[in-house]
């Protein structure tokens, strides 16, 4: 990694940041970036960066000069076609994007989301007692972390049961499009088409069940609240951008307390902690590593300006440890208040369905500490690398009854 410095311009680097030496392990990367300035110039796509908290939430709220609508990965929408229908939601400015997240935001409520919290815990509760019954050791993203939102989720938003796996293939391959046309992109591509095709059947009306997330997307429909074309789209946001996610947050969350002991116990002590658990840990690692937006105007960041209509490549995880706004950031630590962290976004794109994420995670994490009393990684974790999200595919683990 490389950074130059020259009068007039902003500090250069041709490091690239989908590169998988730092897929692997971001934080060098996002410490020098930090220390180089406000801003950063990457020379290998001709995209600038922004590293340091302030200015990365600053410009998340400021969706008149950052603009979505130009796509929040490396295409530019103005001048290149996106590989399918934008999103409603991340990849569409007001007004566009007012009707849809409204919908969301009503469905997707903590005071609705209530209604199946008792439903959710209790299948938390089933899927840790099974697990637990086949022994101490497993590994903990297939077992926990991938399970419980594909049991979960898909069933609340309405999708039959029936070839589910087919959301993280898509998802994933949905998050990395967001970067460049690397392997990473190139290894699924030759199933992309069936798999689109399979979502979009899944989110039509007559796909889905009567009751759940999906129908009252589509009620919304009905009632003039957006359109039927809009409806399939909505329901399409809903799963790409609501599995994944989830997933590498709950292996955030579990990895995090299975290496810090003394948080565990003190969850343990004080079960009302787990949604303070869920937050520190998407602060400590950002599942969700980056986002870009597009310059609407030539825009000045401290002593340099980002030309109009071009790319800026946020920092999400490099904000959530940058030391002007949290103490000890490399700390995973539960006395801490995590909010205000940007793993979710922050502004008028800030992720609609992240009452949904916590409240997985309050389950699962409720669920453990009524049964286990030590939780441990007894095997090497193994990173999987994606474009935009940061996870594991694999966390072998022991957990020892109370």
């Amino acid at each position: 990694m490389t950074i130059t410095s020259s009068q007039g311009t902003p500090p250069s680097s041709d490091v690239d940041p989908f590169g998988a030496d730092v897929l692997e392990d971001p934080f060098a990367l996002h410490a020098e970036l930090r220390r180089s300035g406000r801003l950063v110039h990457l020379s290998r796509y001709d995209v600038f960066a922004m590293a340091r908290y302030d200015d990365v939430r600053q410009a998340l709220q400021d969706w008149q000069s950052f603009q979505s609508g130009a796509g929040v990965g490396l295409l530019n929408f103005r001048y290149e076609d996106p590989w399918r229908p934008p999103s409603l939601l991340l990849e569409a400015d007001p007004p566009h994007h007012d009707a849809p997240r409204r919908v969301l935001q009503n469905i997707l409520n903590p005071r609705k989301l209530s209604r199946i919290r008792a439903e959710w815990f209790e299948e938390a509760d089933a899927l840790v007692e099974s697990l637990l019954s086949q022994g101490p050791t497993f590994d903990a993203v297939p077992a926990l972390a991938r399970a419980f939102p594909l049991r979960v989720f898909p069933d609340a938003v309405g999708l039959p049961p029936a070839e589910r796996e087919n959301l993280l293939a898509l998802a994933d391959h949905n998050f990395n499009a967001l970067g460049p046309a690397n392997s990473l992109v190139t290894q699924a591509s030759s199933r992309v088409p069936e798999l689109v095709a399979w979502a979009a059947a899944r989110c039509r009306r007559d796909d889905l069940s009567s009751s759940g997330f999906g129908p009252d997307v589509w009620s919304a429909a009905d009632r003039g609240d957006i359109t039927a074309d809009q409806a399939p789209l909505v329901v399409r946001s809903m799963l790409l951008a609501g599995v994944d996610t989830t997933i590498h947050a709950l292996t955030a969350v579990l990895y995090a307390l299975a290496t810090h002991p003394r948080q565990w116990q003190l969850l343990r002590s004080e079960p009302d902690l787990a949604r303070v658990a869920f937050d520190e840990a998407v602060r400590w690692q950002s599942p969700v590593q980056t986002f870009f937006r597009a310059a609407t105007r030539d825009i000045r960041v401290g002593e340099h300006v980002v030309p109009e209509g071009k790319k800026i490549l946020m920092f999400l995880g490099a904000a959530n440890r940058d030391p002007r706004r949290w103490n000890s950031p490399d700390a995973f630590d539960l006395r801490r208040d995590p909010s205000g962290h940007v793993g979710f976004g922050a502004g008028i794109h800030q992720c609609v369905g992240q009452h949904v994420g916590r409240l997985e995670a309050e389950a699962l994490l409720t669920a453990l500490v009524r049964r286990v009393s030590t939780l441990e990684v007894v095997g090497t974790p193994v990173r999987h690398h994606n474009n935009t999200l940061r996870g594991l595919s694999s966390l072998p683990m022991r957990a020892v009854a109370a």
